[in-house]
């Protein structure tokens, strides 16, 4: 099951592996950035276990570990980079060797030397597809960045370029701008549609890129039970974007509808977590999801779905009954 990377042409898998949390530990003061603890060796199986199960769509940071998670993902795949499609991001800045947080730059200058380090850390002569990182970044001073992205693409260094934002405003600008803009990455799943940001993406010939399309990790279901995060876990934090996780646990009221849609999914044959994945499938042509994960298990469990497909249309109209409350014009 395969999906053009918006209006590049680039195949890529229909579904991606989002590769934040093998970065492990990053925080800037006593500010968590990262997942967690990782083990690298088992991050590295995990990644060519996905590879082998169909996966050819890895989505990364400069930041992500400080740099780490480039560096896993450069080293698991090897003889296979050729396989697959890499998209990293960059405009936060770090010390690579303390992993920690410093800041963010969103010039030209750091847009070239960030791409070098990123170059180097995944051990390749190009990224597939490079993303400003910075997702409230003013319109005028991104667009600035096109210019230096098109001679990116002309020297081979990049084939294609993209935004990670949640404004449809500056993603349809960044679009209109840029030939070789070809996806916006943004947050969505089955508990948070984006319906203006799907509009611009099928509108404008781009990539609907989904982070968080698991509700960073809800939509499993293992947080039924109360457990909690680590402290080091970004969802330990008190982020307000962080709306689904409460001192480092499953927020009530957003496990109350996990739980209602395990029903839906399951006629399908499909888990949890598997049947969130295919809702994002059903609800645009566009939708390329990325789920994080850190064990070969949960690689499996997200590659699962690539079987099951898209949802069918009595089932994706069950779910948007069920959730009828979030369906609002504020969660648009």
């Amino acid at each position: 099951m395969n999906r053009t990377l918006g209006r590049s042409g680039i195949q890529v898998s229909a579904l991606g592996m989002g590769c934040w949390a093998i970065g492990g530990p990053y925080a800037g003061g006593s500010n968590q950035y990262g997942w967690g603890r990782v083990d690298d060796a088992e991050s590295i199986r995990a990644v060519r276990r996905a590879v082998e199960l169909g996966v050819t769509f890895f989505d990364t940071a400069s930041s992500y570990g400080a740099g780490h998670s480039e560096v896993i993902l450069g080293k698991a795949l090897g003889a296979d980079r050729d396989r697959v499609v890499i998209a990293s991001k960059w405009g936060f800045t770090f010390d690579e060797l303390t992993r920690e947080a410093l800041g963010t730059d969103g010039s030209v200058a750091y847009l070239r030397s960030c791409l070098d380090g990123s170059l180097r850390r995944l051990g390749t002569d190009h990224v597939d597809l490079y993303q400003l990182h910075l997702g409230d970044l003013p319109v005028a001073e991104a667009l600035e960045l096109i210019g230096p992205l098109e001679e990116l693409v002309t020297a081979g260094k990049i084939r294609a370029y993209g935004w990670s934002t949640d404004d449809p405003e500056r993603a349809s600008a960044f679009a209109a701008a840029g030939p070789h803009c070809t996806a916006i990455q943004h947050d969505m799943s089955v508990l948070a549609d984006r319906p203006s940001m799907i509009e611009v993406c099928e509108r404008s010939g781009q990539a609907s890129v989904n982070r968080g399309p698991l509700a960073m990790g809800l939509l499993s279901g293992k947080y039924a039970d109360g457990r909690t995060v680590a402290r080091d876990d970004v969802r330990s934090q008190g982020y307000e974007w962080l709306a689904y996780f409460r001192d480092g646990a499953g927020a009530p009221e957003w496990l109350t509808r996990v739980e209602a849609l395990r029903e839906v999914f399951a006629t399908g044959g499909r888990t949890p977590t598997q049947g969130a994945l295919a809702w994002l499938w059903a609800r645009s042509e566009a939708t390329v999801p990325i789920p994080g994960f850190r064990t070969v298990a949960q690689v499996e469990q997200n590659a699962g779905a690539l079987a099951h497909g898209p949802l069918r249309p009595d089932e994706f109209n069950a779910v948007e009954e069920l959730l009828a409350d979030v369906r609002s014009p504020g969660n648009g």
